[in-house]
């Protein structure tokens, strides 16, 4: 079987600011929001506190982080991997990026051929 295709990706100074939320706050979750209070940032949480619902697949994880999104918004990015950063500036509102001088944001890139082809043999799940 070839090696599974990530969907969701961090970069290394995401992950090193999802080990900072981590120590401070314990097991984490992502939700990529959908453009609502926050636009379209990905939102952490601790791991639990945002309940996803049946329509919400979870499309990988980010260092043991599960990170979902909304079923219908995922119609639209199926064919891009997201990659997470870290920025200067201020997280979402209820997010555990916010007061820290830094956030996360989704960057993207189209999967190609080989990887769209590959990743129709990958069930999205509901859970990491």
């Amino acid at each position: 079987m070839a090696t599974p295709i990530e969907r969701v990706a961090a970069t290394p100074a995401a992950l090193a600011f999802i080990g900072e939320l981590r120590q401070r706050h314990g097991p984490l979750m992502f939700f990529q929001s959908g453009g609502c209070c926050d636009g379209s940032a990905p939102m952490c949480y601790p791991e639990g506190e945002f309940k996803v619902s049946d329509t919400d697949v979870c499309l990988g994880s980010l260092d043991g982080a599960p990170f979902y999104m909304g079923r219908e918004q995922f119609g639209y990015w199926e064919h891009t991997q997201l990659i997470i950063d870290v920025v200067a500036g201020n997280g979402g509102m209820f997010s555990l990026d916010n007061g820290t001088g830094r956030r996360f944001l989704t960057r993207s890139r189209l999967f190609t051929d080989e990887e769209c082809a590959l990743l129709r043999e990958q069930p999205l799940t509901r859970s990491a």
